[in-house]
């Protein structure tokens, strides 16, 4: 059930949510360059209305574009751009802008995950996982490097951009990779160089940890997915330790990670996994 703390609703507080969410890395890395995403002026955005069967990937999609009409550095030049080869769709170009300060045009990909470290995995851009360990940080990496940004330059890509007077080769590539990321509930410190560590947003564990007594006292809300992007509020349908472990048990069965929020005695507010895995 989704009660927000303001009237704002809930297009505005998961537009907020994306602007602060950090990007995974700054600058360059990987040999992707991350979108210096502009400053937003909220008062000139227009709030947009979502599908209830639409994925959360893709309502971020639409957030991002309503953002830029709060900004005056981007012009929106075409989004979700089709590429087919003898009507067999071979992808999607995410955005086409136009940087206004200079007429270059650039192809952006967008991305917003959700990844937990795995520290029994050394390599810290391996570490990276989905809640469900269905994707990881690098195939997805792999993905936009072999397969999302070359799609411009493919002979489909080429003429599809030509038939909107646009050259690929003149094409400036980057990247909008935003991320919460979740450390292990009993590791205090996390290494994840040369990845941004202003994206750990909460802790993961097990079901047996949140079973243990240190978590008896406290009050838990199961977030909907939209909820998954905004920050933990005190007017959300909170219920007793005793409860959500009736539902996690459920969960978990069906192995299905859950994001937790809890509440504390004394009223802090935090965000956490709980993992089938």
């Amino acid at each position: 059930m989704l009660i927000f703390a303001s009237m704002e609703g809930l297009f505005t507080q998961m537009a907020r949510a994306f602007i602060s969410t950090p990007p995974l890395w700054t600058r360059s890395q990987f040999g992707l360059q991350q979108f210096p995403f502009p400053e937003i002026d909220l008062a000139r955005v227009k709030p947009v209305t979502f599908g209830s069967s639409m994925r959360l990937g893709h309502k971020m999609e639409r957030i991002f574009t309503a953002l830029l009409e709060g900004q005056d550095t981007y012009e929106l030049i075409m989004e979700n751009v089709v590429i087919k080869k003898d009507k067999k769709t071979l992808g999607e170009i995410d955005f086409l802008l136009k940087d206004l300060r200079n007429d270059r045009q650039l192809h952006l990909e967008l991305t917003y995950k959700f990844y937990l470290a795995d520290t029994d995995i050394s390599e810290p851009i391996f570490r990276l996982v989905g809640p469900n360990r269905r994707d990881m940080f690098y195939t997805k990496l792999e993905k936009l490097r072999e397969s999302q940004l070359t799609l411009p330059h493919t002979i489909e890509g080429t003429k599809t951009l030509r038939a909107m007077e646009m050259e690929p080769e003149f094409l400036e590539q980057q990247v909008c990779f935003k991320a919460q990321l979740f450390r292990p509930y009993r590791s205090a410190r996390l290494g994840i160089r040369p990845l941004n560590k202003s994206c750990i947003a909460g802790t993961w564990m097990r079901f047996q940890d949140f079973e243990s007594a240190g978590f008896k006292t406290h009050q838990y809300y199961f977030p909907s997915k939209d909820e998954w992007v905004i920050s933990p509020y005190n007017t959300a349908d909170w219920i007793s330790h005793f409860n959500a472990l009736i539902e996690l048990n459920i969960r978990m069965i069906k192995k299905s990670s859950t994001l937790v929020w809890m509440r504390k005695k004394e009223g802090s507010l935090e965000k956490f996994f709980v993992v089938w895995w």
